[in-house]
Formats: C-alpha cells, sequence, structure tokens
C-alpha cells in the first residue's frame, strides 16, 4: 500500500492573484481536495461516504504552511500527502506542492485533522479498523517543529 500518495492538479485563474500566483488562501483548497482524492482512490477510505453513512468525519484544527516558490496559473503542479502522526482522535497531515516534475518544492503544509461524531459535534476516537490503517500507512518526518521539516526538505533538494 503507498504511504505517499500523489496526484496533478492545475492552477485555475480564479484562484490566483494579480500577479498570475496562486493566492495564499487556495493553497489549503488544492491540498484539501488533493488528499480527499488520494486517500478514495488509494485507501479507499470515502470520507463524505463516511459523513453519510456513519454520520463520523474529521476538522481541520490547525493548519501551517509555508510558500516556498509560487505557483502559477495554469501550471500543473504535483501534489504530495503522507499520514506523518497519528492518534486516538487525530491525524497530523504533511502535504506538498511541487512542480509537474515534482523537482522544485513550492509549499509544504502540515493540517492537524480532529476525528468527530458528526451527531454530536465532538471528538471521538478512531474505530480499531482506521487504526489499523493508519498504522500501515504513516510515514514519520522525523522532526517535531514544522520549520525544522521546512528546513530538511528544503535542504534535501540543494
Amino acid at each position: 500500500m503507498e504511504k505517499i500518495l500523489a496526484s496533478k492538479a492545475k492552477i485555475r485563474f480564479q484562484d490566483c492573484d494579480p500577479f498570475n500566483h496562486l493566492n495564499n488562501s487556495k493553497y489549503l483548497d488544492y491540498f484539501i481536495n488533493a488528499r480527499e482524492d488520494q486517500v478514495k482512490e488509494n485507501y479507499n477510505l470515502d470520507i463524505f461516504g463516511m459523513i453519510k453513512t456513519e454520520k463520523i468525519g474529521w476538522v481541520v484544527a490547525t493548519n501551517q504552511i509555508a510558500y516556498l516558490q509560487p505557483a502559477f496559473t495554469m501550471e500543473t503542479v504535483t501534489i504530495k500527502s503522507q499520514l506523518i502522526q497519528f492518534s486516538e482522535k487525530s491525524l497530523l497531515v504533511e502535504m506538498t506542492m511541487w512542480d509537474e516534475s515534482a523537482a522544485k518544492l513550492k509549499a509544504v503544509s502540515w493540517s492537524k485533522f480532529i476525528h468527530v461524531d458528526i451527531r454530536t459535534q465532538s471528538s471521538m476516537k478512531h474505530s480499531e479498523k482506521l487504526m489499523e490503517l493508519f498504522q500501515s500507512i504513516v510515514v514519520p518526518s522525523g522532526q517535531h517543529y514544522f520549520e525544522e521539516r521546512c528546513k530538511e526538505l528544503m535542504a534535501t533538494l540543494k
């Protein structure tokens, strides 16, 4: 089973600023949309299906993002994502945006998700089945601090 997931996306005009750069707030949209598609395709984990049928899901608790290189209007980018940490109630996912060939790093994001019961609007523990999935796909980053991870990634590209 793949641990680091990747997909391509085209940067759309309506998501860009007057400089033809992807707008800062839109990076999160591209990251979250890519991750949703990737987990459905690779792990058969249908997040929206779970919300409808089981009334459970995840909400974003925190986002950290570093903008390293601009993504341009109509550019095709590669978005990679991986689970780097998990607990009974939370997930920490690293997402990176690269140029199409995945040679130039454009942005790094860490998003923390909390597992919730939609009916009660409160956090809940992950099921045993989900914990087993997370254990099989986790790729610990080796870094506890976002800034250190960004430095580590940039150093590997030099």
